[in-house]
């Protein structure tokens, strides 16, 4: 495929929200360094909601002066702005904000602002797989069940407690203890169909995510795959034994723990025509049947040279 140019002008969706820091902080440091590089750009502000509107003004800026669209802020920021970017067929950028940041890990992006500004500068364009849940797009994982449930919980400690992974890792302890809901699940993959109950469906799109907690399948992400992952109805402390087995790289070894690989995959449930599903970290309702799939046309990120690229921790 012919890629565009990439050292056009740089429009940049700025989240408010995200991360420790605040955008009054980020902001001058990001245009002090591409002020330096004499690179031209603009900030596109947003705060919450606002994101997807920013997004779509930078993809028509973009467009019309050749340019690239830069998601600065976390995981949730970067989806949605990759949502208005990758049909457009224009680039890509990330400037990490966020508490966990496993996109840009995955792809070697620096995770200091001021490193990962100055590796952008000199950046190469890739193209990477995008998934898609209905018309959705995630770049990490989008599920449904225990995990979106544990998102929600997540954000209300964030809210009280602060920002940070400590605050993240006690909120899933405390859904994984009180939660005790079942997904009664009818699954199409490859012609054939299965019915079954799982507290969580979990699509994941991220091989740094995936190989952390210890799925085999993760590799088939290179091969233009989605790796998806099932539980057995458990509650408890069986719930906190798989935590254990996920933070020590372990958990696809569980006897209550399926994984598979999938181009699409289609979900009815049988009970519900609307279900929450999370992607990226950003919660919303889906109508039933949901299909996973493999976007059709990837994103065309910029990435860093080998010299200034971050091996993924």
């Amino acid at each position: 495929m012919t890629l565009p140019r990439s050292d056009g002008p740089l429009f940049i969706v700025i989240n408010a929200g995200s991360g420790a820091r605040h955008a009054s902080e980020i902001q001058p440091k990001i245009a002090a360094l591409l002020g330096a590089a004499d690179r031209a750009h603009r900030f596109l502000p947003a705060h919450g909601g606002g994101v997807v509107a920013a997004a779509r003004q930078a993809v028509a800026l973009a467009r019309e002066q050749q340019g690239v669209v830069v998601a600065a802020g976390g995981d949730g920021t970067i989806n949605a702005v990759a949502q208005a970017v990758i049909g457009a067929g224009l680039p890509f950028a990330v400037l990490p904000q966020g508490t966990f940041n496993y996109f840009g890990r995955t792809h070697g992006i620096p995770q200091e602002t001021e490193a990962a500004v100055r590796a952008l500068l000199s950046a190469e364009l890739r193209p990477v797989q995008a998934g898609l849940v209905n018309d959705r797009l995630f770049l990490v994982n989008a599920s449904l069940g225990l995990y979106p449930t544990l998102l929600e919980d997540r954000e209300a400690y964030k809210r009280q407690l602060g920002r940070s992974r400590p605050v993240a890792l006690l909120a899933g302890l405390v859904t994984l203890l009180r939660e005790r809901r079942q997904l009664d699940l009818c699954i199409e993959l490859e012609g054939e169909t299965v019915c079954l109950r799982t507290p969580t469906l979990f699509v994941g799109n991220n091989r740094l995510q995936l190989d952390q907690i210890g799925i085999a399948e993760a590799p088939a992400l290179e091969a233009g795959r989605l790796v998806a992952i099932m539980l057995r109805p458990i509650r408890g402390l069986s719930m906190l034994g798989l935590l254990l087995r996920g933070a020590l790289g372990r958990l696809g070894e569980a006897e209550t723990v399926t994984s598979f690989c999938l181009r699409q995959l289609t979900v009815r449930t049988p009970r519900q025509r609307r279900i929450k599903v999370a992607a990226d970290g950003e919660v919303f309702h889906l109508r039933s049947p949901l299909q996973f799939r493999v976007a059709p046309q990837p994103l065309l990120l910029m990435v860093p040279r080998p010299d200034q690229r971050v091996e993924p921790a």
